[in-house]
């Protein structure tokens, strides 16, 4: 499966649209299944990488403060460039800056490591992404949209998400890292997970592209005036996340990393959000599902044309040195 990873999430993307158009009632039953599919596919993800090299990791200065940059400082220059181009709908807007100023923190890790990028460092990244964003959100939706609607965003379900898809499969894979580490019975429990990453991530995109799908039918204007403006945000961002990259010398992995974290956006988090808007703003929600689906198409080109990108052969810098 390793080898048709690319094939089989396209696959697993067009049976989760089949399945939303066929079963429309099933979407918020499915809905509710996307935290638990996200989650177990995040153990996995950590369970990869040993918990002293995430620890290690933290140490990385320069990934840190690249990926603080490249979301924070480059994507909200970027995201304002682009915002002028976006249909006057107040709706459309919320839902667009809702999606594109939060960085992702989980299946980013998935597709990165896809594309060779460092999953151990772009881990230790991810508490820092999410309470960085659960701090500067309301005061970007102030400067993009006005007072009334800086104080939309609640912190609840940014810190139900941190806890669910972030510290709950994190102490899980480090409790079974230990286990494996002192019973052969744990090593082999280990082993088997591990082998269930491409099966786990087909799992999430037919949830999620099944759950949000039905959604869709009575925005498809709205759907069609933010595709393009998605679209261009993916090709930007790819040469804006190399530029950082090269701005603070990171090596090959960690330039990949950063490309990453720069163009994938916490769509699953931030649909809550969107969802708890007032009335007259319930187009937002439609807006960041649209996000969705054209991110993980994405996704699938950012494996493959990333590593080109960022090619290995001419590293941004030389690896940092042994610690």
């Amino acid at each position: 499966m390793e080898h048709h990873q690319v094939a089989i999430y396209l696959a697993a993307m067009a049976a989760g649209g089949l399945l939303g158009w066929l079963a429309p009632a099933a979407g918020p039953g499915l809905e509710h299944a996307i935290n638990p599919v996200l989650g177990a596919l995040l153990v996995v993800t950590f369970l990869q990488v040993p918990a002293a090299e995430l620890l290690r990791s933290l140490r990385d200065g320069r990934f840190l403060s690249a990926a603080l940059v490249v979301n924070f400082v480059v994507v909200p220059l970027i995201v304002a460039a682009l915002f002028t181009f976006l249909p006057a709908d107040q709706a459309v807007r919320v839902g667009v800056l809702l999606v594109l100023l939060c960085p992702c923190v989980d299946y980013v890790i998935v597709f990165s490591g896809l594309a060779g990028g460092s999953s151990r460092r772009l881990l230790a990244a991810t508490p820092l992404l999410r309470v960085t964003q659960m701090l500067l959100l309301p005061g970007f939706l102030y400067l993009f949209m006005g007072s009334d609607l800086a104080d939309i965003v609640e912190i609840g379900p940014f810190v139900e998400a941190f806890l669910v898809l972030i510290v709950v499969p994190l102490v899980l894979a480090w409790t079974l890292q230990a286990w494996a580490a002192r019973r052969p019975v744990g090593q082999k429990v280990s082993d088997a997970a591990t082998t269930t990453m491409v099966p786990l991530m087909a799992a999430t995109l037919i949830t999620v592209v099944a759950s949000q799908v039905p959604k869709l039918g009575d925005s498809l204007t709205d759907v069609a005036a933010v595709i393009p403006f998605y679209a261009a945000f993916l090709v930007v961002m790819a040469f804006a996340g190399k530029a950082v990259a090269r701005l603070f010398r990171l090596d090959a992995p960690g330039g990949r990393a950063i490309v990453f974290t720069g163009a994938t956006r916490n769509s699953l988090v931030v649909l809550p959000l969107a969802l708890a808007l007032p009335a007259g703003l319930e187009a937002a929600a439609v807006v960041v599902v649209t996000q969705t689906l054209v991110e993980v198409l994405g996704m699938v080109a950012y494996v493959r044309l990333v590593p080109r990108l960022v090619p290995a052969r001419e590293p941004v810098a030389a690896e940092p040195a042994a610690r």
